[in-house]
Formats: structure tokens, C-alpha cells, sequence
């Protein structure tokens, strides 16, 4: 499911559907069972079951679930990744210092150039803070979940409130929106290493966003 773009460049196909053996319980025999995922959440019009480099074929919906929550998990950081370098690059920096040398925050670039100037102190603590979420937030951690990707753990926010065509329309809306976020921050950390400046459209229509100017 991910890496789309690339894959469609080597014309790969879409597999919707895929056989795997399975051994029948009373004679013992080996019998083909198809296992279909062009249901899941996620495949939808107009690719339908999108898997080009066959990560689920012949797999059990235990791996598939497993890819799903990756791919959830991956769209999520995407999502803040976007959120973050526009609202950086837009000019937006927290207040006072990320170390106790003075580095304050407004003097750090945004995207990729950045990396170079976060002194070790706020390495550490952007490391710590992921390892956090990592291991406490952005996990099912009681094993309760209702489907992958499911953090609640015993909260409700709201969501039993809403019904099944609901939560599957959101759960959609929120994993396609992950997709184009993973794509969306890729394409801005190529163009920003390729020509410095990740916002091409803006400077393609005569109005360049000054990207980093200054900094």
C-alpha cells in the first residue's frame, strides 16, 4: 500500500485478491482457501485493494492487521510531520530555548536543514518524547482495541457514540489522509534536497516562499 508512486512508475499491478492452502481439519487434505481483503477499510475507488508488491499476498489477516497498524501509525506521524513544517515554514516557532546554551527555537530551520542545528540536548529530548508516545501512547496497550490501530485504551472520546457506516467512513477518511501525508512529506524532503526550497509550486507560479530565508 505504501510507496504507490513508485510502483505505479514500474507499472505493477493490483492484486484484489489472493489463494493460500489450508488444511482441512477432518480428512486432512489440503484445500484452497481465498482469502479477500477488497473489503477492508481502505480500498475504495478508483484503485479498489491496492497492493502492487503483494505485502499480503498469501498472508493471514493476523499480518494483514499487523500492516495496517503500521500504516496507520506511519500516516499519523506523516500527518504531524505536514502540520509541522508548514506551520514552521510559515514562520511559526515555539518560544525561549531548546537547550540551556541559549539555542532558542526560532533560530532552527525548518525541514531537513534543521537536523544539523538541534544541539544534543534536543535530540535527546525529541528522542525521549517519541520513545514515550512509542511505547505508552501510540499503542494498544491493554489489548483491547477494536480494530488495528485503536489507542483508546478504555477511554471513549466519543467514538461509541457514532455508528458503524460512521466509524468506518472516518477510519477511511483518516487512513487515506495518512497516505497523502506520507507522500506529501516525501515530496517536500526530495524537492528541499534536490533545489533547497520544498515549496516548487509556489516558486513555479512566480511566488517563492521564501523557504528558510534568513535563517
Amino acid at each position: 500500500m505504501k510507496l504507490a508512486a513508485l510502483t505505479m512508475l514500474a507499472g505493477a499491478g493490483c492484486a484484489a485478491a489472493f489463494t493460500s492452502p489450508s488444511v482441512n481439519s477432518q480428512s486432512g487434505s489440503t484445500v484452497s482457501l481465498e482469502m479477500s481483503y477488497e473489503n477492508e477499510i481502505g480500498a475504495q475507488k478508483p484503485l479498489g485493494f491496492w497492493d502492487p508488491l503483494n505485502f499480503v499476498y498469501e498472508q493471514d489477516q493476523e499480518r494483514f492487521d499487523r500492516l495496517r497498524y503500521v500504516e496507520l501509525k506511519h500516516g499519523r506521524i506523516a500527518m504531524l510531520a505536514i502540520t509541522g513544517h508548514l506551520w514552521t515554514s510559515s514562520g511559526h516557532r515555539l518560544a525561549g530555548d531548546i537547550d540551556y546554551h541559549g539555542t532558542s527555537f526560532a533560530s532552527i530551520k525548518t525541514g531537513i536543514a534543521g537536523l544539523s542545528q538541534i544541539p544534543t540536548a534536543g535530540i535527546l529530548q525529541i528522542v525521549a518524547f517519541v520513545g514515550f508516545l512509542e511505547l505508552f501512547v501510540m499503542k494498544d496497550v491493554k489489548g483491547n482495541g477494536e480494530f488495528p490501530g485503536d489507542f483508546r485504551n478504555g477511554f471513549d472520546f466519543g467514538w461509541d457514540k457514532y455508528t458503524d457506516e460512521e466509524k468506518a467512513a472516518k477510519r477511511s477518511i483518516e487512513l487515506n489522509n495518512g497516505r497523502a501525508a506520507q507522500m506529501g512529506i516525501l515530496g517536500l524532503m526530495f524537492h528541499e534536497m534536490m533545489g533547497g526550497d520544498p515549496y516548487v509550486i509556489n516558486e513555479l507560479f512566480g511566488y517563492p516562499s521564501g523557504f528558510n530565508a534568513g535563517l
